[in-house]
Formats: C-alpha cells, sequence, structure tokens
C-alpha cells in the first residue's frame, strides 16, 4: 500500500508543473491590461506615460521568459506575488475568502453524499417499483434544476416564510463568521446554499449509486450469495456496498474540487463573497498574477481529490494496488 501511495504522489508533480506552464502562456494570449483598465477605465482617456509606468512596474514590460522564469520560481517557492489590481499578496486575497468556499464546499458534499447513498442503494434494491420510480423523478428534478434558481427560490420562501409566521421577513446574514467565531450566524448564512447546492449534486450521484448498486447485485457472487440464504440486508451491507462505491468515490471527489471554484452564480445569489467571485473579479481586471493562483489553486485541489480517489479505490479493492 505505502509503494502504491509514493508512486501516486510522484505523478502529482509533473501534473501540477504542466498545468502551471499551460496557465501561464494561455493567459498571456487573453487580450487585456490591466494597467489600461486602472487608469483608462471603459472607454476614457488614460495617459501613456502612466500606463507604461504601471507595466514597468508589475513586469508586464519585462521579456516573456523573464515573466515566466519568475512565475516559476514562485510556484516552486509558494510565494504567490502580490495582486496586480489590489497591490495586495494573493495568498491574503484567497485566506479571507478560502475558509467561506471550503465550508460550503464540505457542506454541499456532505448533504449531497447523505442524500445520494441511501437513496441509490433503495432504489436499486427496489428496482422498478413505486419507490424507484420516486427516487428517480427526485433525481432527474435535481439534474434539471440549477443550483442558483433553488437558491432563489429558498431566499423567496426564507422571506414569505418569515413573513407569514413571524410577521417580518428575514433573510440569511451578509457579513461572514468562521464557524469558530460564532456559529449560528455562520450557520445560518451557508446552510442555505449548502442546500441548495447539495441537492443538486445529490442527483447526480444518487443516479450513479442507483447504477453501481444495480450492476453489482447482478454479479454472480452476489447470487451465491443469494442461494446461500443470507438476507438482503447483510447481502446489500457486506457484499455489495463496498464494490458499488468505485464509481460513486469519483463522483463525490469531482464534485467536491468543482465546489471549491466554481460556485460563481450561487455565491452572487446568496452574496457570498468566496473564491468563485474573487475568480471573476481577477479575470474581469486581467489580473494575471491572481488569475494564475487561483487556477494552480483548483488544479491543486483537483489534484488531490484524485489522489484521495485513488487511495480509496485501493482501500476498497486491493486488486488495484497490485496492477
Amino acid at each position: 500500500m505505502y509503494t502504491y501511495i509514493i508512486k501516486r504522489l510522484l505523478m502529482l508533480l509533473p501534473t501540477l508543473i504542466g498545468a502551471a506552464i499551460l496557465i501561464f502562456l494561455l493567459l498571456r494570449l487573453v487580450p487585456g491590461d490591466v494597467c489600461l483598465l486602472k487608469f483608462g477605465g471603459e472607454g476614457s482617456y488614460a495617459d501613456p506615460q502612466q500606463i507604461l509606468q504601471c507595466q514597468q512596474r508589475l513586469g508586464l514590460t519585462d521579456p516573456i521568459w523573464q515573466q515566466f522564469f519568475d512565475y516559476m520560481v514562485g510556484f516552486f517557492t509558494f510565494d504567490l506575488g502580490v495582486s496586480m489590481w489590489t497591490s495586495q499578496p494573493v495568498a491574503y486575497e484567497i485566506a479571507i475568502r478560502f475558509e467561506l468556499s471550503l465550508q460550503v464546499a464540505l457542506m454541499a458534499t456532505f448533504v449531497s453524499v447523505v442524500i445520494a447513498l441511501p437513496l441509490g442503494i433503495i432504489s436499486a434494491a427496489k428496482q422498478n417499483s413505486w419507490i424507484d420510480y420516486l427516487v428517480r423523478t427526485f433525481s432527474i428534478a435535481g439534474i434539471a434544476m440549477p443550483s442558483f434558481w433553488l437558491g432563489i427560490l429558498i431566499i423567496l420562501g426564507l422571506l414569505i416564510g418569515s413573513q407569514a409566521w413571524f410577521g417580518r421577513p428575514w433573510m440569511p446574514p451578509i457579513h461572514f463568521q468562521s464557524f469558530f467565531v460564532d456559529p449560528v450566524h455562520n450557520m445560518s448564512q451557508l446552510i442555505w446554499p449548502a442546500l441548495a447546492t447539495g441537492y443538486r449534486y445529490s442527483a447526480v450521484a444518487t443516479r450513479m449509486t442507483r447504477s453501481a448498486m444495480l450492476e453489482v447485485l447482478r454479479e454472480d457472487y452476489v447470487r451465491t450469495a443469494r442461494a446461500k440464504g443470507l438476507i438482503e440486508k447483510v447481502i446489500i451491507n457486506k457484499h455489495a456496498l463496498k464494490n458499488a462505491m468505485l464509481p460513486v468515490i469519483t463522483i463525490v471527489g469531482i464534485e467536491f474540487a468543482f465546489l471549491m471554484g466554481g460556485l460563481v452564480v450561487t455565491e452572487q445569489v446568496f452574496n457570498l463573497n468566496g473564491l468563485g467571485k474573487l475568480f471573476v473579479s481577477a479575470v474581469t481586471q486581467s489580473d494575471y498574477t491572481m488569475t494564475q493562483a487561483l487556477v494552480m489553486l483548483v488544479v491543486a485541489i483537483f489534484v488531490l481529490m484524485n489522489f484521495l480517489v485513488d487511495i480509496m479505490y485501493a482501500w476498497l479493492d486491493p486488486r488495484i494496488r497490485y496492477s
């Protein structure tokens, strides 16, 4: 097992280096100039000398090889640089938003798993029954319903419900507070986007769990277990569930990695200042330094989640680590 883990770890570095090179080159092909946006605005006049001084200060006039060298040195020394737009350290800008995005992603993933696993297993065990049709309808509705639209419905429901029950409208808090500082304030703000997003992704995981369970329940060893007289609960929990979890773990890992940087519209609906909102601002402002750091953060999360999924694969199915 340890040899397998070491091999997987050694495969991470080339992936990260390749992604860093690709991000650097692609960003230089995108039109836009942060200095022109700073001093020129949208269509207004900007002093060329002032723009040139800004570009020199930010290193944009350096040869491309020099910019690439500085970028890779910062990559290997964990120096994310300074934001071209706010002049704040990139690490600071990300850190003040990372906790919010991480908590929403963890909570949404938890909601997704709690909903998906029981429903997917029940749907497979009761195939073609009314329970199966009800679960499939529930999952199809989740796939067809965007999380931001569900978020809008939740906000309207909170407003109308609080007005009807308490005589005054209530909205989730806007200012973020850490869970360790004020857990009530924190949960009352983040539980709603977590529910909206978690339901959306639970639909995908439910269908994957059902499909995987149906495939495993048709295997020969499951039929042998039934022939021995084992009850269905034991067959599912002891024999089928562990093998059916392999594709489900993949889906859950990918969903979590996507949630860390992909909740742009949901963050706008619930007025959350997370990584998704920072991502859009960095791209709009042509902030190369911030965009590179955010993309690499998302890449690192995807790589890490794939690594953890590989480890879970090897733990669930020992044949994988020996192949």
